[in-house]
Formats: C-alpha cells, sequence, structure tokens
C-alpha cells in the first residue's frame, strides 16, 4: 500500500515547479521497447491510433510544415521515467492524440486527449496541475486505481480533509488518501491542484506482464510548465541515454521540417 510521507517533508516543493527534464537517463532501447510493447497493447485492445503513430524518424525528416500541428502541439509518443531511475515502478507510456497551444495563435483547440498504457506495477508520481483539469477514462484491461489528495494553500498533499469526486457525473465523499477503483469504462473528474497518482491492475498481457489503457480527455497540457510534483527529484521529461537507434521521435524531440510546404 502506498504511504504518503509527513507533510513537512514538502520543504523542497518550490524546486518542482516547471521541472520538466530530469537528470537521471532513460536508454533508448528501453524507449523503444516501451513504444513497441504499447502498440502492440493497444492492438490487443482495439484501440486504434492515428497512422502518424507509426511513422519512422525518416518519414518525419521528410514531413512537411503541413505537420506542424504535432510538432508544436507535442503530440505523439512520450516516454518517461520522470527522473526516477526506475521506469518499471515509476513511469509512464502515453500517446497525445490531440492538443492545443494557450500562448500561440494558430491552435485554437481548448482541449487534449491522452490514451496512456499501464503496466501492473508501475505508476506516475504523485503529482497535480496548476491550471489543467482532466478525467482518467479506464479504455480496456483490468481495473484503473486512483490515489487523491487535495492540495494545502502551501501546495501540500492535505492528508486529513475529505475530497468531493465524480465518478461518471455521480458525485462521492472519499477520505483523504482513499484509491478511487475504475472499472472499464468508468471514469473520475480531477479538478486543478488535486494531487493525483493512478495505475493498472489485472488487463491483457503482453510481454509477461498486464496492461490496462487509460484515457485522459482535458483542458489544453502544457507538459512544460503545469506540473507539480510531489517529489522533489521529478522530472516531466527524461534524460535520454543514446545506446540504440531511435525506432520514433518523442514528442518533444521531433525534428523541423527539412520540407519547404508547398502552397
Amino acid at each position: 500500500m502506498f504511504s504518503i510521507p509527513p507533510v513537512p517533508l514538502m520543504s523542497s516543493l518550490p524546486n518542482t515547479l516547471y521541472s520538466s527534464q530530469g537528470a537521471s537517463p532513460l536508454s533508448r532501447s528501453r524507449i523503444n521497447l516501451a513504444v513497441a510493447t504499447a502498440k502492440s497493447v493497444l492492438e490487443k485492445l482495439s484501440f486504434p491510433l492515428p497512422p502518424f503513430a507509426y511513422w519512422s524518424p525518416e518519414q518525419w525528416l521528410q514531413a512537411g510544415e503541413e505537420s506542424a500541428e504535432i510538432r508544436d502541439c507535442m503530440l505523439g509518443w512520450d516516454v518517461t521515467d520522470f527522473g526516477s531511475q526506475s521506469f518499471e515502478t515509476l513511469g509512464r507510456t502515453l500517446f497525445t492524440l490531440r492538443n492545443g497551444r494557450s500562448d500561440r495563435s494558430g491552435y485554437p483547440k481548448t482541449y487534449a486527449e491522452k490514451v496512456l498504457i499501464e503496466p501492473e506495477g508501475q505508476r506516475s508520481p504523485l503529482h497535480f496541475h496548476l491550471s489543467k483539469r482532466e478525467d482518467i477514462i479506464n479504455r480496456g484491461g483490468g481495473r484503473v486505481v486512483v490515489l487523491l489528495y487535495q492540495s494545502t494553500k502551501d501546495g501540500a498533499p492535505d492528508t486529513s480533509s475529505s475530497l468531493d469526486i465524480q465518478v461518471d457525473g455521480f458525485r462521492k465523499r472519499i477520505a483523504a488518501g482513499e484509491l478511487v477503483s475504475l472499472r472499464v469504462g468508468e471514469s473520475l473528474s480531477i479538478p486543478p491542484r488535486t494531487f493525483h497518482q493512478f495505475w493498472g491492475e489485472g488487463g491483457v498481457e503482453v510481454n509477461g506482464l498486464r496492461h490496462s489503457i487509460s484515457v485522459e480527455v482535458s483542458s489544453v497540457c502544457d507538459d512544460w510548465n503545469d506540473n507539480v510534483f510531489f517529489d522533489s527529484w521529478a522530472a516531466r521529461f527524461p534524460k535520454i541515454v543514446e545506446d540504440a537507434e531511435r525506432s520514433c521521435f518523442l514528442c518533444h524531440e521531433y525534428p523541423h521540417s527539412l520540407v519547404p510546404r508547398v502552397l
């Protein structure tokens, strides 16, 4: 069972604000395996991805400016260990299907959608978002389990106050730190500044592990500036060790187009 450290340990919290890239390495070979596994899990659960999910790095080098929204809004593959040096226990593989940009004209979407692949034993670090509101929807496999705390005014987990939550529009009051278990098809709404951590239990077997998938539907996602992690070492994107050829570009790695746009 997850146990949260005492609130006084949150003195390091300001160091986690806007922390976007970790110091600990994640190998390219591990990233390649995670993407390949994710494709297998999504295929087993009949969750189709757009064609660019299967593009090679060479195809991206030939893509013109018509693909600018994919680059600028960070759509596509996202694999991270959040700086944990333990991807199998604290990590995430996901694919961003759509997103907007509140800081740039030309991208008026006010919403985002991601699909997250959740092998048993792996979870995200405890965190909240400064502005993003999200719904977590169990889209297949086993259960998706969510841990929740309100945030205090100082940005620490409130370990004593209860929370009012919504599961598929039904209101419910839960205790601080209570687990919410979502069956396939169920969803949970998470307001801004609500600490959360979630993971899968059970599901379809791929490469010896059982996997679930969830979809996150939210307001615009700004992963460079909107995440606040409980752990002072945590960061949104990993430092990558290039021990193998990349099988794909991650969402924050896309090259600039080498091909002029044809009008």
